[in-house]
């Protein structure tokens, strides 16, 4: 799906374990703000919006979650479980995530610091923002 992307991060591995690095140009922008979610409960589910000009980089720190997307056109369901994995989402996107695991861990690096303006939170609002 454009606007989404499977981004590599870098790791070192030795026999103390690995140390995963993002830094550079890892990802395509700079962070301005970075959180994460835990504790969620497997049967809740976080997102249900887009964001107007936010690009974020989602990592499974621990344990897995699903994020479903969609741009308008193209819907697509992708499954993250490995801290060395990050999906990159553009704005434009609408993502809702679910199907956390237990003692699961979501990091989010963003581009930006929280502003609601940016914020779609009607989908509707959202198929007419797309152009859809």
């Amino acid at each position: 799906m454009k606007g989404v992307k499977i981004i590599d991060i870098p790791k070192i591995s030795d026999p103390r374990g690995h140390l995963g690095i993002i830094e550079g140009d890892v990802i395509p922008f700079e962070i301005k703000r970075v959180y994460y979610l835990y504790d969620v409960p497997s049967d809740a589910f976080r997102g249900g919006h887009a964001h107007k000009n936010l690009y974020q980089l989602l990592i499974a720190l621990s344990g897995s979650f699903e994020l479903h997307l969609k741009n308008g056109k193209d819907t697509e369901t992708i499954q993250l479980n490995k801290p060395n994995k990050g999906l990159l989402i553009e704005s434009g996107i609408w993502r809702e995530i679910d199907n956390f695991s237990s003692g699961s861990v979501c990091l989010v690096l963003a581009s930006d610091v929280f502003n609601e303006a940016d914020y779609i939170r009607d989908f509707d609002t959202f198929k007419l923002f797309v152009g859809r």
